[in-house]
Protein backbone atom coordinates (compact mmCIF):
# COMPACT_ATOMS: atom_id res chain seq x y z
CA UNK A 1 0.00 0.00 0.00
CA UNK A 2 1.66 3.18 -0.67
CA UNK A 3 -1.25 5.21 0.87
CA UNK A 4 -4.78 4.76 2.49
CA UNK A 5 -6.75 4.04 5.66
CA UNK A 6 -4.62 1.47 7.90
CA UNK A 7 -7.84 1.33 9.98
CA UNK A 8 -11.52 0.86 9.32
CA UNK A 9 -12.63 4.92 9.45
CA UNK A 10 -16.17 3.81 11.51
CA UNK A 11 -14.21 3.45 14.23
CA UNK A 12 -12.86 6.71 14.95
CA UNK A 13 -13.82 9.86 16.19
CA UNK A 14 -16.52 11.96 14.15
CA UNK A 15 -13.87 14.71 13.59
CA UNK A 16 -10.74 12.10 12.56
CA UNK A 17 -12.69 9.95 10.24
CA UNK A 18 -13.51 12.29 7.37
CA UNK A 19 -9.61 13.15 7.08
CA UNK A 20 -8.34 9.03 7.24
CA UNK A 21 -11.89 7.81 4.82
CA UNK A 22 -10.16 10.95 2.07
CA UNK A 23 -7.01 9.49 2.17
CA UNK A 24 -7.87 6.36 -0.06
CA UNK A 25 -8.82 8.93 -2.44
CA UNK A 26 -5.89 11.28 -3.04
CA UNK A 27 -4.40 11.72 -5.93
CA UNK A 28 -0.69 11.86 -5.14
CA UNK A 29 -0.08 14.14 -8.59
CA UNK A 30 -2.05 16.83 -7.50
CA UNK A 31 -0.35 17.80 -4.42
CA UNK A 32 3.39 15.92 -5.15
CA UNK A 33 5.21 19.23 -4.61
CA UNK A 34 8.31 17.54 -6.47
CA UNK A 35 9.40 14.91 -8.98
CA UNK A 36 9.57 11.37 -8.26
CA UNK A 37 13.15 10.58 -6.45
CA UNK A 38 15.94 9.42 -7.95
CA UNK A 39 17.77 6.17 -7.21
CA UNK A 40 19.90 7.61 -4.40
CA UNK A 41 16.91 8.90 -2.60
CA UNK A 42 16.90 7.52 1.12
CA UNK A 43 13.08 6.39 2.64
CA UNK A 44 12.23 8.46 5.68
CA UNK A 45 8.73 9.04 7.24
CA UNK A 46 6.67 11.37 9.79
CA UNK A 47 4.39 11.31 11.89
CA UNK A 48 1.22 13.33 12.40
CA UNK A 49 -0.14 12.78 15.43
CA UNK A 50 -3.71 14.49 16.00
CA UNK A 51 -5.24 14.13 18.98
CA UNK A 52 -8.65 15.62 21.06
CA UNK A 53 -6.96 18.39 22.88
CA UNK A 54 -8.91 21.17 25.01
CA UNK A 55 -9.44 23.24 22.42
CA UNK A 56 -10.30 20.84 19.59
CA UNK A 57 -8.07 18.25 17.23
CA UNK A 58 -4.75 19.20 17.42
CA UNK A 59 -1.29 18.29 15.92
CA UNK A 60 2.29 17.54 17.68
CA UNK A 61 4.55 19.96 16.16
CA UNK A 62 8.45 20.18 17.09
CA UNK A 63 10.72 23.39 16.10
CA UNK A 64 14.08 21.47 15.06
CA UNK A 65 17.07 23.24 16.81
CA UNK A 66 19.28 26.08 15.20
CA UNK A 67 22.61 24.42 13.28
CA UNK A 68 23.70 23.44 10.33
CA UNK A 69 21.68 21.16 8.84
CA UNK A 70 18.95 22.19 5.80
CA UNK A 71 16.04 21.98 7.97
CA UNK A 72 17.58 23.47 11.32
CA UNK A 73 15.32 26.01 12.77
CA UNK A 74 12.32 24.68 11.29
CA UNK A 75 8.95 23.44 12.41
CA UNK A 76 8.45 19.67 11.60
CA UNK A 77 6.50 16.63 12.14
CA UNK A 78 8.32 14.20 14.46
CA UNK A 79 10.23 11.71 11.86
CA UNK A 80 13.57 10.93 9.89
CA UNK A 81 15.45 8.79 7.90
CA UNK A 82 14.43 4.60 7.98
CA UNK A 83 16.29 2.22 9.21
CA UNK A 84 17.01 -1.57 7.99
CA UNK A 85 15.13 -2.64 11.29
CA UNK A 86 12.42 -0.52 11.25
CA UNK A 87 9.05 -2.33 10.20
CA UNK A 88 8.21 -0.04 7.04
CA UNK A 89 7.28 3.71 7.31
CA UNK A 90 4.80 3.32 10.56
CA UNK A 91 7.58 2.09 12.36
CA UNK A 92 10.23 4.85 11.45
CA UNK A 93 8.07 7.67 12.48
CA UNK A 94 6.69 6.15 15.87
CA UNK A 95 10.39 5.58 16.55
CA UNK A 96 12.00 8.11 15.57
CA UNK A 97 8.75 10.16 17.38
CA UNK A 98 9.74 8.42 20.64
CA UNK A 99 13.62 9.77 20.23
CA UNK A 100 12.86 12.86 19.56
CA UNK A 101 9.21 13.96 21.64
CA UNK A 102 9.63 10.81 24.35
CA UNK A 103 5.94 10.32 23.15
CA UNK A 104 4.34 7.10 24.80
CA UNK A 105 3.68 4.55 21.43
CA UNK A 106 1.44 2.75 23.57
CA UNK A 107 -1.04 5.73 23.28
CA UNK A 108 -0.08 6.30 19.35
CA UNK A 109 -2.84 4.12 16.81
CA UNK A 110 -1.85 4.86 12.98
CA UNK A 111 -4.60 5.08 10.93
CA UNK A 112 -3.48 5.83 7.43
CA UNK A 113 -0.46 7.00 5.13
CA UNK A 114 -0.07 9.54 2.33
CA UNK A 115 1.07 9.00 -0.76
CA UNK A 116 4.97 9.53 -0.51
CA UNK A 117 7.05 12.65 -1.55
CA UNK A 118 10.02 13.41 -2.59
CA UNK A 119 12.25 16.76 -0.95
CA UNK A 120 15.23 17.04 -3.23
CA UNK A 121 16.94 19.34 -0.96
CA UNK A 122 17.49 16.84 1.37
CA UNK A 123 17.37 13.41 -0.54
CA UNK A 124 14.77 11.67 0.94
CA UNK A 125 11.52 9.99 -0.06
CA UNK A 126 9.10 10.80 3.06
CA UNK A 127 5.79 9.04 4.04
CA UNK A 128 3.85 10.80 5.97
CA UNK A 129 2.17 8.68 8.66
CA UNK A 130 -1.36 9.96 10.34
CA UNK A 131 -1.96 8.74 13.49
CA UNK A 132 -4.59 8.83 16.50
CA UNK A 133 -3.14 9.92 19.97
CA UNK A 134 -5.74 7.26 21.69
CA UNK A 135 -4.02 8.30 24.94
CA UNK A 136 -1.95 11.18 25.13
CA UNK A 137 1.44 11.43 27.04
CA UNK A 138 3.94 13.82 27.98
CA UNK A 139 6.11 15.18 25.56
CA UNK A 140 9.64 17.43 25.49
CA UNK A 141 12.37 18.24 23.66
CA UNK A 142 14.31 15.24 24.39
CA UNK A 143 17.25 16.36 22.51
CA UNK A 144 18.57 20.01 22.78
CA UNK A 145 20.62 19.03 20.13
CA UNK A 146 18.17 18.52 17.84
CA UNK A 147 14.78 20.05 19.22
CA UNK A 148 14.25 23.40 20.41
CA UNK A 149 10.67 22.51 21.34
CA UNK A 150 7.46 20.34 21.15
CA UNK A 151 4.08 21.66 21.14
CA UNK A 152 0.70 20.72 20.25
CA UNK A 153 -1.33 22.97 17.73
CA UNK A 154 -4.90 23.41 17.29
CA UNK A 155 -6.21 22.78 13.87
CA UNK A 156 -8.54 25.48 14.60
CA UNK A 157 -5.59 27.89 15.42
CA UNK A 158 -4.16 26.59 12.33
CA UNK A 159 -7.25 26.86 9.93
CA UNK A 160 -7.77 30.31 11.10
CA UNK A 161 -7.56 32.84 8.11
CA UNK A 162 -5.91 35.43 10.62
CA UNK A 163 -2.94 32.70 10.91
CA UNK A 164 -2.51 31.76 6.80
CA UNK A 165 -0.73 33.07 3.85
CA UNK A 166 2.21 32.42 1.70
CA UNK A 167 6.24 32.82 1.74
CA UNK A 168 8.82 33.49 -0.38
CA UNK A 169 12.00 32.02 -0.07
CA UNK A 170 15.11 33.49 -1.41
CA UNK A 171 16.05 31.09 -3.78
CA UNK A 172 11.88 32.26 -5.17
CA UNK A 173 10.17 29.05 -3.78
CA UNK A 174 6.34 29.91 -2.72
CA UNK A 175 4.34 28.16 -0.09
CA UNK A 176 2.05 28.24 2.09
CA UNK A 177 2.58 29.43 6.09
CA UNK A 178 1.22 29.38 9.03
CA UNK A 179 1.90 31.47 12.06
CA UNK A 180 1.64 29.00 14.98
CA UNK A 181 1.83 30.01 19.06
CA UNK A 182 5.48 30.53 19.08
CA UNK A 183 6.39 29.20 15.53
CA UNK A 184 6.21 30.11 11.84
CA UNK A 185 4.90 27.05 9.91
CA UNK A 186 6.00 26.65 6.17
CA UNK A 187 7.91 24.22 3.94
CA UNK A 188 7.44 20.84 3.14
CA UNK A 189 5.63 20.88 6.80
CA UNK A 190 3.02 23.48 6.08
CA UNK A 191 2.63 21.77 2.56
CA UNK A 192 1.58 18.65 4.61
CA UNK A 193 -0.37 21.11 6.88
CA UNK A 194 -2.61 22.49 3.74
CA UNK A 195 -3.37 19.02 3.02
CA UNK A 196 -5.00 17.70 6.19
CA UNK A 197 -6.84 21.01 6.90
CA UNK A 198 -8.70 20.65 3.41
CA UNK A 199 -8.75 16.55 3.54
CA UNK A 200 -10.13 16.68 7.06
CA UNK A 201 -13.01 19.51 6.35
CA UNK A 202 -11.46 21.81 8.51
CA UNK A 203 -11.12 24.95 5.88
CA UNK A 204 -11.69 27.85 5.94
CA UNK A 205 -11.64 30.66 3.56
CA UNK A 206 -8.63 32.61 3.31
CA UNK A 207 -6.25 34.74 1.12
CA UNK A 208 -3.71 32.93 -0.87
CA UNK A 209 -2.76 36.58 -2.86
CA UNK A 210 -1.22 37.18 1.18
CA UNK A 211 2.65 36.78 0.02
CA UNK A 212 4.85 38.00 2.26
CA UNK A 213 9.27 37.12 2.22
CA UNK A 214 9.97 34.52 4.24
CA UNK A 215 12.23 37.18 6.55
CA UNK A 216 9.63 39.44 7.07
CA UNK A 217 7.41 36.63 8.08
CA UNK A 218 10.17 35.46 10.60
CA UNK A 219 10.77 39.09 11.92
CA UNK A 220 6.81 39.79 12.89
CA UNK A 221 6.56 36.27 15.02
CA UNK A 222 9.91 37.30 16.38
CA UNK A 223 8.18 41.08 17.66
CA UNK A 224 4.95 39.00 18.13
CA UNK A 225 6.99 36.53 20.83
CA UNK A 226 8.70 39.97 22.40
Amino acid sequence: MTHGPLVDPVGLPSWLAPLVTATADLDPAMWRRFSEPDENARDAAVLILLGDGEGGPDVLLQLRADGNDKHSGQVAFPGGKSEPYDDGPVGTALREAIEETGVDPAGVRPVALLPPLHIPVSGFHVTPVIAHWVNPSPVWAVDAAETQAVARVSIAHLADPANRFMVRHPSGFTGPAFAAPDMLVWGFTAGLMTLLIAAGGWERPWDPTDVRDLDTAWRALSTRQA
